[in-house]
């Protein structure tokens, strides 16, 4: 894909859960609050709500209201024997025809009935994907042949503005101005 061009893509599902559970159940529809994340979902929050980053520091910004996983991963993960549902490894958006692990830090995803979501980083897998299904994790976590990091289980965003977002919605990335940072864990 040419990242100097507006790329978009369609979200496929969406998915929350007011507890802490690996996996999300599907919706009909997610409402995001600005500043917050997904109304209802126990990672919606200003400051960090995942538990291994409360137990470092509760007072952290929330980097990670949203979570998107492009459902091209699920394929690629069907053929080492995964198979992998919208919502099973805790996302709240799942996306086609967007390459969402190219897109820079500071792209804005507008999506729906006018929401906007600021692209923060890359999510870092952890071991609760082997919990869901054994091995998974070393195929959306792995060295590549450079001995880099290759992180593929989706990226993080916060909310910028609120809306509606359902299964069918266009989703249009506006890339920032000036040089694009590759986007790093967060």
């Amino acid at each position: 894909m040419d990242m100097n061009e507006d790329s978009q893509g369609t979200v496929t599902a969406v998915s929350s859960n007011a507890t802490y559970s690996f996996t999300k159940p599907n919706r009909d529809s997610i409402t995001l609050l600005a500043g917050l994340g997904v109304e209802g979902d126990v990672h919606a929050g200003v400051t960090v709500k995942h538990r291994s980053r409360v137990a470092q520091d509760p007072t952290q910004p929330n980097l990670r209201q949203v979570h998107l996983i492009h459902e091209e991963l699920f394929a690629e993960v069907a053929g080492q024997g995964h198979e992998v549902v919208p919502g099973a490894l805790g996302e709240n958006i799942t996306t086609s025809g967007i390459d969402l692990l190219g897109l820079p830090t500071g792209t804005l995803l507008r999506i729906g009935d006018g929401a906007v979501l600021e692209v923060t980083g890359l999510r870092n897998p952890c071991v609760q994907i082997d919990g869901y299904q054994d091995g998974l994790l070393k195929q959306v976590v792995f060295r590549d042949e450079d001995g880099a990091l290759v992180r593929k289980a989706g990226i993080m965003t916060v909310v910028r503005e609120g809306g509606r977002v359902r299964p069918g919605d266009a989703i249009k990335a506006e890339l920032p101005d000036g040089p694009h940072r590759p986007l790093e864990r967060v």
